[in-house]
This record gives structure tokens, C-alpha cells and sequence, in this order.
């Protein structure tokens, strides 16, 4: 479904991702943990290409790309099949949730907008934004602008979403309707990649878990083996600080 091999990126003589190699099977619920800095967000970003890699290879389906010679032609192609949920919510100010959600269908994929409207209103009543068709984003709350971007991403059909800290912009309150979005959609058996910060939400709906600090991969594994008995130092470390109660098999 969706394979990684040796991505680099590097900013200046910063090297972020030295190497990454991942696969992601499809329907699988993928999270990516690790500290600030670890480079997270910017394999996250290299996925859809807002970060340009120096080097590797990315395949999404049938799509693939060398990220040393992409063409733009296989740049679109591969941005096609998947699409990206923010912390910031990233939506367009001047339009209504509605719009919103029908802005990529009609502009990016030629949708009739009759079909695209259709089918933005019920996304958004699955994200329980039914009543909030007609609101702006500064009439909404942030969890509510947050389910408006879920619902603009799920509107693409992509081959995989990817979710890029999607509750640390929210107040606490809010984190909970977020998050119960996302866990609907998983049962679903959608594609994901979530990179996080909340760790009981990544052992409740992650299949596997992949942990980062560095650039690199440190470990990966299901997620109930990775939280119970974690292989790495490295990985107890961050997790003793995480979730200070828990406790592992070492």
C-alpha cells in the first residue's frame, strides 16, 4: 500500500530524516511517537511531498516516486492519493463549512457540484456537523474546525489520511470530539498515519505504532507490545515519561 525507503531530508547541514524505511499495509492505523524534534512532522510532510525529500524512494498504491528525480506529473500523482489533516486546521476563512469540504471535489477532482455538495453534507453530518453547514470558521470552535478538516480529507476518498498532530491546537475540552472522530473512521478500516502526543489514544487506535527520535526509527511494533514491553532503551525512556503509570515487561 504505502512504502518508505531511505527517505532523507535535510535543512542546511541539519539532516532531519536519515534514512526512514516504512510500510504501511492498507486499512492499518499507523502512529508515529517520539520527542520534539524527531522529525515526525517533516516524514509526515515528505509523504505528500510539502517537504521535498533529498533522497529515496515513496510509494502510495501504484504511484511511485524517486525522490532524487521526481517529475512533476508523479509529484500531483502522488499528492492524489492521500490528503492531510493539520493542527491548524488550515481552512478557508471566507468559506462556510460546506464549501469547505466541496472545495477540493469541485476544484482538484472536477466534481459536478450538485454531487459535490451531496456529498460534502454528508460528510460533514458524519463528523456531526450537520447543523453547522453555513458557519465560517470564526463561528466554529476549534474541535468543530478540526472535524471540518477530517471531513474535507475523507471528501477526497484518498488512499491513506494523514494526521498531523491534529488535537494539539485545542483546548483540553476539545480534544475529546476530535478524537472520537478519528477512532469512527478507524473502524472503518481507512488508511491512516497519525502523528500524536496522546498516548492512551495511540494504544487505543493504532494497529502498530512507530517510534522516532533523531531522524530515525528507533522501534516499531503492535501496539499493545510496544506500550507493555518496549525493546529499546530509548523507547522506555520517552515512554516513563509519557505515561509515568504504566508499567512494563523489561
Amino acid at each position: 500500500m504505502i512504502a518508505l525507503k531511505e527517505i532523507r531530508k535535510s535543512f542546511g547541514r541539519h539532516e532531519v530524516l536519515k534514512g526512514i524505511d516504512l510500510e504501511v499495509e492498507k486499512g492499518e492505523v499507523v502512529a508515529i511517537l517520539g520527542p520534539s524534534g524527531s522529525g515526525k512532522t517533516t516524514l509526515l510532510r515528505c509523504i505528500n511531498y510539502l517537504e521535498r525529500p533529498g533522497s529515496g524512494r515513496i510509494r502510495i498504491g501504484d504511484v511511485a516516486v524517486d525522490c532524487g528525480h521526481p517529475s512533476k506529473k508523479e509529484i500531483h500523482r502522488l499528492r492524489g492519493r492521500s490528503a492531510m489533516v493539520f493542527q491548524q486546521y488550515h481552512l478557508f476563512r471566507h468559506k462556510t463549512a460546506l464549501q469547505n469540504v466541496m472545495e477540493g471535489l469541485v476544484v482538484v477532482q472536477n466534481v459536478p457540484k450538485e454531487e459535490a455538495r451531496q456529498r460534502s453534507v454528508e460528510l460533514l453530518e458524519k463528523v456531526g456537523l450537520g447543523a453547522k453547514l453555513d458557519a465560517y470558521p470564526s463561528q466554529l470552535s476549534g474541535g468543530q474546525q478540526q472535524r471540518v478538516g477530517i471531513a474535507r480529507a475523507l471528501a477526497l476518498n484518498p488512499d491513506v489520511i494523514l494526521f498531523d498532530e491534529p488535537t494539539s491546537a485545542l483546548d483540553p475540552e476539545l480534544v475529546g470530539e476530535v478524537l472520537a472522530v478519528i477512532r469512527k473512521i478507524a473502524r472503518e478500516g481507512i488508511t491512516m498515519i497519525i502523528v500524536t502526543h496522546e498516548m492512551a489514544f495511540a494504544q487505543e487506535v493504532a494497529s502498530r505504532i512507530v517510534f522516532m527520535d533523531d531522524g530515525a526509527v528507533i522501534e516499531e511494533g503492535a501496539a499493545s507490545e510496544f506500550f507493555r514491553s518496549p525493546r529499546e532503551e530509548r523507547t522506555r525512556q520517552f515512554l516513563r515519561r509519557m505515561t509515568p503509570e504504566a508499567v512494563y515487561n523489561i
